[in-house]
């Protein structure tokens, strides 16, 4: 499958006839927001008691290097149904635990943020996710045939309106990439996802011994529509494309609504695997 988040910034550097003009663009910086990593991945085969949310500060686009942790929150999230709560400790490092979360599937789950005399709520349901089924490598199916791709098998549930989360990191690469994928023509089919990188100047394709980490989770739609946004807007930054903007997600400021947050809270379940690739017979 085409490579679709590996984050570029082009930089593009116009010459006219014989001179060459240096053009200072000042960067406007939007107001400092609350950042919100809330991922509840529930992994078959496990308790899923463990989890984490992460808080930080926004950044200016420029300033990769200063990331500003957020310390002395108060996190909870709560099971819609029992009531009950489970408190996410602050390790002080802009992470927030807990070993103690009980996962239901199709359950419903509120998030709760208690941060610089502001409350930030997001309401999300546990999605579930089917098993993959078989994991091979080919040449025969990518967009060019002498590059090795990697294949997943799943079957997709009878019920319509699954949406799938797609993450393939090669060890030893910097960055993951994403894909995403609803069922809308595919409902209830056996599904052969690929995935190729293509052969680039800085990244190389993969060849025999590259270890690829496969994860795949099942998402809400709401999640796919916003994950959708930003994977488009990270594959597609060059010369001609669209600006990317701000995308908001389902936290919401009940204190002060124009300090919104960024970020998702999200339940999903996942399966993970991995796969070697070999030479070719």
């Amino acid at each position: 499958m085409k490579t679709l988040t590996r984050i570029t910034i082009v930089l593009f550097i116009a010459y006219f006839a014989s001179c060459t003009d240096v053009v200072d663009v000042e960067v406007q910086n939007g107001p400092e927001r609350l950042v919100v990593e809330a991922s509840i991945d529930w992994e078959k085969g496990t308790n899923g008691r463990v989890q984490t949310i992460r808080l930080r500060k926004s950044t200016p686009f420029f300033d990769e290097d200063n990331i500003i942790d957020v310390t002395g929150a108060l996190v909870t999230v709560t099971n819609d149904s029992s009531g009950e709560t489970y408190d996410f400790v602050d390790q002080n490092n802009g992470e927030y635990r807990t070993t103690s979360f009980e996962p239901v599937m199709g359950q419903s789950y509120s998030l709760r943020i208690e941060y610089n005399g502001e409350v930030y709520t997001a309401q999300e349901t546990m999605t579930p996710v089917t098993d993959i089924t078989d994991v091979f490598q080919d040449r025969e199916d990518g967009f060019d045939e002498e590059l090795l791709e990697v294949h997943i098998v799943f079957t997709d549930p009878e019920t319509e309106g699954d949406n799938y989360l797609f993450k393939f990191q090669r060890q030893g690469d910097l960055l993951p990439d994403l894909e995403y994928a609803e069922d809308e023509f595919v409902n209830g089919n056996e599904i052969d996802w690929w995935y190729e990188i293509e052969d680039e100047e800085d990244i190389p394709p993969f060849e025999a011994g590259d270890v690829v980490d496969i994860e795949m989770y099942g998402i809400s739609r709401a999640y796919y529509d916003y994950i959708k946004i930003l994977i488009d807007q990270l594959g597609g930054v060059g010369i001609f494309e669209t600006t990317p903007v701000s995308v908001k997600g389902n936290v919401i400021n009940e204190t002060n609504p124009d300090n919104y947050a960024f970020g998702y809270f999200r339940l999903t379940e996942v399966v993970r695997t991995s796969y070697i690739f070999v030479e070719d017979e």
